[in-house]
């Protein structure tokens, strides 16, 4: 999992924590941005779900799940302690993921990879106060919307989608990882950092980035079999929630039925 920027008001902290009541690991990868730095230097914002978790991953750790931390730019304090071991957690800049079927993944943050967050700090820092403008006004969009019985509709990844400059920065960031991987001897490359979750092929290259914990919902997860594959969390809720009601509206029914022949 990556970005799931602790400490700002757009973080899904319920949602991940459900992911993690759901889903049990022999191995946990968080793949930078993990909490925001940058957000909490300018106000701090750090409710009780925030805390429940990282104590739901200490717990993990407890358990003997190996957890590995890869700092993200949102996060790169975490990077004065790279090679350190506190509560279970590795910190690491970069790991090689060996998956069961013996494929050799680079696992990266990538904003190393991206030049305005290297060349241009002050740029990125306007970048993400306009990102958080723009969640706060779909956050508002999208209660509107549920009055009218409307789906959830995110800008930002409309935008990711469609806007032309978004597409190509997209595109670059991902088939200048995937040469990274390749360079380097590697089957695949994971990485965050965009928020736009894929699992594709780039040429001989596995590209797989985790997503967010902002809008998305979104992670990576390897099977048994070493294969790996896309979550979307958030679609799941959702497909629980439809499942839930069909389940009420079929006891609602069967209660109707036998009220209706014991009438008779």
């Amino acid at each position: 999992m990556s970005d799931i920027h602790l400490g700002t008001r757009g973080c899904q902290a319920e949602m991940f924590l459900d992911f993690l009541r759901h889903v049990q690991a022999e191995q946990i990868y968080l793949v930078g941005d993990i909490f925001d730095g940058w957000r909490l230097r300018r106000g701090w914002h750090w409710p009780q779900a925030h805390n429940n978790v990282i104590e739901a991953l200490l717990a993990r750790a407890h358990q003997g799940v190996p957890i590995i931390y890869i700092p993200g730019n949102h996060d790169e304090v975490m990077r004065r302690y790279l090679g350190t071991h506190f509560g279970g957690i590795d910190v690491r800049d970069e790991d090689t993921h060996v998956t069961a079927d013996g494929r050799r993944l680079l696992v990266v943050h990538g904003d190393k990879y991206d030049v305005v967050v290297m060349n241009a700090k002050w740029l990125a820092h306007i970048g993400d106060w306009a990102y958080n403008l723009i969640l706060l006004a779909n956050t508002w969009y999208n209660r509107v919307r549920r009055l009218w019985g409307g789906q959830y509709w995110s800008l930002s990844n409309w935008a990711k989608q469609t806007v032309k400059r978004a597409v190509n920065f997209i595109g670059e960031f991902e088939k200048v990882l995937a040469d990274e991987a390749r360079r380097g001897g590697f089957d695949g490359i994971v990485c965050g950092h965009i928020h736009k979750a894929e699992l594709s092929r780039l040429g001989e290259v596995l590209y797989a980035n985790c997503g967010d914990w902002v809008e998305s919902c979104t992670g990576i997860i390897e099977d048994h079999d070493g294969s790996l594959r896309l979550v979307d969390w958030a679609g799941a809720v959702r497909e629980r929630a439809r499942e839930e009601r069909d389940e009420q509206r079929k006891g609602k029914k069967k209660k109707k039925s036998k009220k209706a022949k014991l009438a008779s």
